[in-house]
């Protein structure tokens, strides 16, 4: 047990010996494959890359898979950039909030793509987040912290559309 704690201490100082941008850490994350493909195609990466502050709700591979088929490939194609462009900056925040500083109870927050808006509900089952479709996405891991940020991981790609019902 104690050779476990002392492993886990000294990855954790190390993780902290090179802080890490929020880009470099889901690119360097398997599970985020098809966000970091999206980011890359949107011209995104060195945005998130940069000084921030930024909270990045990212949602997993198996969220986009869950996407009709078809939905991520034109999605990807560069004529449709802008589309992408606002789907990934619905999923971003300018400014680093970590899930201590989320209220209880909903709130509404407004991502970086300004004329949208999500509602965020923290209780005793943890965080989810409403999107412009009205369906939810909870909060799966909670932050990772990036020199720039915060990562919350998500099971569902958020959509922008209609302002989401917040009580």
């Amino acid at each position: 047990m104690k050779l476990k704690i002392a492993l886990a201490a000294l990855a954790l100082s190390t993780s902290f010996a090179h802080a890490k941008s929020i880009t470099e850490i889901a690119a360097g994350d398997e599970r985020f494959t098809t966000l970091v493909a999206a980011v890359t195609a949107a011209g995104l990466a060195e945005t998130l890359a940069g000084p921030g502050p930024f909270t990045v709700y990212a949602p997993v591979n198996d969220a986009f898979a869950a996407l009709p088929a078809g939905t991520v490939e034109t999605l990807l194609k560069p004529e449709n950039k802008g589309q992408l462009t606002d789907i990934l900056l619905y999923h971003v925040d300018d400014r680093t909030l970590m899930a201590g500083d989320i209220p209880n109870g909903s709130t509404t927050f407004k991502p970086l793509l300004t004329s949208q808006r999500l509602c965020i509900t923290k209780g005793a089952s943890g965080v989810t987040i409403a999107d412009g479709t009205g369906e939810m996405a909870t909060v799966i891991i909670a932050d990772i912290v990036a020199d720039n940020g915060v990562i919350h991981v998500i099971d569902k790609v958020l959509l922008p559309g209609k302002r989401p019902a917040c009580h």
